[in-house]
């Protein structure tokens, strides 16, 4: 079924994610027994599914461009279907604006739902920061907009954090025009949401990510600042560097949110994703992915590099450290260790796929070529050290993988590849959700 108008070579020119594998596809399908090299698991049985967007319009921002899940199912060694779906909103038929030009209030049933899918209690989540979550169900149909029962009056991030010990699900929202501009938000393992605890910040700023430890939850303050004349012009995307705002990291006790938040000024810099954050005595240990600088006017963009930063409790000081050069993003751990110390972390570049071992401080690469990989999600094992999952574009036949890497040697040949009957556009984050 094709739901997207042709968008006019002209303007693909112009517009970087309307061409190569940054463009839409324009259809969804269906495609079932799919070819495999190798031999995937016996043991893997469910589905890989990654969020991305695929704009309508030639003129929507990659960023706003409305949100697709592609998905393979997987049981008995065998690669059942792929098939791709639009997330349908409530603005998908019928756009409206996220804020009420009337009075300026959020309309938060207005989404493209297109940066990540998670489940919690049972409920499979697409989600985009400016909005309210969506259900889909596991075929990749979209149920309808998910507020907790009514309860949540916010937006929710695209990166929520599952606690490995407790079930409970962590997440903030932000984007409101006036106080308060950030709200953590807590549900219990059954999915009711239980905690609304505003954050004071000085101001609106894009906080894409966060952290959590076993004690602690962590917010990044970091100074790309929404702007209301860019707002209001219609453009891209609404905020900018400011090298005024300062940088800071603050920690919120989880046994009590409403205490004071404590905040550890940083260098100045910009996180779009976290790896993964925990307590070491005293210390909070933090490993992200860090830009020195974001979308500054007139100034080059920086590249993504992995970073860790120790905030010491007790001295009240920070310390901040580079761990390597490579560029590159979406850092992804075993998220059963979410908050507790995980040593393996994974990122992603341009053509490769890297492990670093934040233990004894070697890296790992698996290089695919002319193939560009997209964020790698780790899978677990029963029998070994685990798998990684990423879909792979293969500029030569237009195609893509679903590659699956041996998370404990990421440098070995593939463990298996599953042959899609299209490419997989680039795109943001996914899971693999076990049966």
């Amino acid at each position: 079924m094709t739901v997207h108008e042709e968008i006019e070579p002209a303007a693909a020119e112009e517009q970087f994610h309307l061409t190569g594998n940054y463009a839409p596809v324009p259809d969804e399908i269906d495609a079932v027994d799919l070819p495999v090299t190798g031999e995937l698991p016996a043991e893997l049985s469910g589905r890989y599914l990654r969020n991305g967007p695929n704009p309508r319009s030639p003129n929507d921002h990659w960023f706003t461009g409305d949100g697709m899940v592609h998905g393979v199912r997987i049981s008995g060694g065998r690669a059942r279907w792929y098939r791709n779906r639009f997330v349908r909103t409530d603005s998908f038929e019928h756009p409206f604006p996220l804020y009420d030009p009337a009075d300026g209030s959020r309309q938060l049933r207005a989404s493209v739902a297109n940066t990540h899918v998670v489940r919690h209690a049972g409920k499979l989540l697409a989600l985009v920061e400016s909005s309210l979550p969506y259900e889909i169900d596991a075929e990749l149909n979209t149920l309808g907009c998910h507020d907790f029962g009514g309860r949540l009056r916010d937006s929710m991030t695209a990166h929520p954090k599952i606690c490995p010990t407790t079930g409970e699900l962590h997440f903030f929202g932000y984007g409101n025009l006036r106080e308060p501009y950030v709200t953590y938000h807590r549900a219990d393992a059954a999915g009711e949401l239980i905690i609304d605890q505003p954050v004071d910040v000085p101001g609106l700023t894009m906080m894409h990510d966060f952290c959590l430890t076993a004690d602690y939850v962590i917010f990044l303050d970091l100074p790309v600042v929404f702007r209301l004349d860019l707002a209001m012009a219609g453009s891209g995307m609404p905020y900018r560097w400011s090298d005024e705002y300062g940088a800071r990291l603050g920690v919120m006790r989880r046994d009590d949110p409403a205490a004071p938040v404590r905040w550890f000024e940083i260098a100045p810099c910009y996180v779009f994703h976290v790896a993964n954050a925990h307590q070491a005595g005293d210390k909070i240990m933090i490993t992200a992915a860090r830009y020195a600088s974001l979308w500054s006017d007139g100034a080059a963009e920086a590249k993504p590099q992995l970073w860790e930063w120790a905030l010491d409790l007790g001295t009240g000081q920070v310390a901040e450290r580079q761990l390597d050069d490579t560029a590159s993003e979406f850092p992804r751990i075993d998220d059963r260790l979410t908050g507790l110390p995980a040593s393996s972390v994974y990122t992603c570049a341009e053509h490769d796929i890297l492990h670093y071992d934040l233990g004894s401080g070697r890296i790992a690469t698996h290089r695919f070529g002319t193939g560009e990989p997209g964020e790698a999600t780790f899978v677990p094992s029963a029998d070994g050290p685990g798998y990684l999952m990423t879909y792979v574009y293969r500029p030569e036949t237009d195609r893509s993988d679903l590659v699956v890497l041996d998370a404990g040697d990421v440098s070995a040949p593939p463990v298996a590849a599953v042959h899609l009957p299209r490419r997989v556009p680039n795109g943001f984050h996914g899971n693999w959700f076990d049966d």
